[in-house]
């Protein structure tokens, strides 16, 4: 067959072939599946951001915690340890001859005296009593008072000093090692009235109201000597005392 014959002998053809590409944009079905995708991603992200800061909330509140058990338990190992057995004659009615002994531990209460450090900015010895009280914030509290054991020189006050040790508390008990007397067996009893010596162990149980477990502080008084050299203390101690 010839050019001649389809009558093409005077046609040229194209030196270049141009080809048209036809775009098609995104279908209603493929927008709906990025932005499905894209939801999911955020929530999923939000999430992670959300699961972080419970996670930091939760690590600076077990900090928190942690870090109150530590000063309580500081508190009663520093001072309830060294608590020194001495007689409370200055508070006593001098005409009835009685005196009371400065230690005095209830079920929910507890006194003694013990001196705190030069850096507190408090001299001589303090009576520290230890009891529950309400508060209409933080509800059922422990409260700590602190007041000088001996009388202060003529003149001065009685500086008497009242600090929060716990807050929002459920529940606070106290137990105390050691004997009747001298000779017998100590045991754990509920109370430590009118007795003429110190126990030998305090056992505190602290339960508070966000359900935070608080481990029993078992506190070892190094000093539990008898009544009548409770009674030489107290008197040189009170020599020291007014002597300053």
């Amino acid at each position: 067959m010839s050019a001649r014959r389809y009558g093409l002998q005077n046609q040229r053809l194209p030196d270049t072939v141009h080809f048209v590409r036809v775009v098609q944009g995104f279908t209603l079905i493929e927008v709906l599946i990025a932005m499905t995708l894209l939801s999911l991603m955020i929530v999923l992200l939000f999430a992670s951001m959300r699961i972080c800061a419970d996670s930091w909330e939760k690590g600076e509140t077990k900090i928190t915690d942690v870090n109150e058990i530590a000063v309580v338990y500081n508190f009663f190992q520093r001072h309830l340890s060294t608590a020194m057995p001495l007689w409370d004659d200055f508070s006593s009615d001098p005409d009835s001859g009685l005196r009371v002994f400065s230690f005095q531990g209830k079920p929910d209460s507890l006194q003694f005296v013990s001196h705190f450090p030069a850096s507190a900015g408090k001299t001589g010895a303090q009576l520290i009593s230890i009891q529950t009280a309400t508060d209409d914030e933080d509800g059922q509290i422990i409260n700590v008072a602190l007041t000088p054991f001996f009388p202060v020189a003529a003149g001065d006050e009685w500086q008497k000093e009242e600090v929060v040790l716990v807050k929002h508390v459920k529940h606070f008990e106290l137990h105390y090692f050691g004997a009747d007397d001298q000779s017998s067996e100590p045991y754990w009893q509920e109370q430590w009235l009118e007795k003429e010596f110190q126990p030998r162990l305090v056992k505190i149980k602290i339960e508070l109201d966000n359900g935070i477990f608080w481990p029993e502080m078992i506190i070892d008084l190094k000093t539990t000597i008898s009544a009548e050299s409770a009674g030489f203390a107290t008197e040189a101690f009170s020599t020291d005392n007014s002597g300053q």
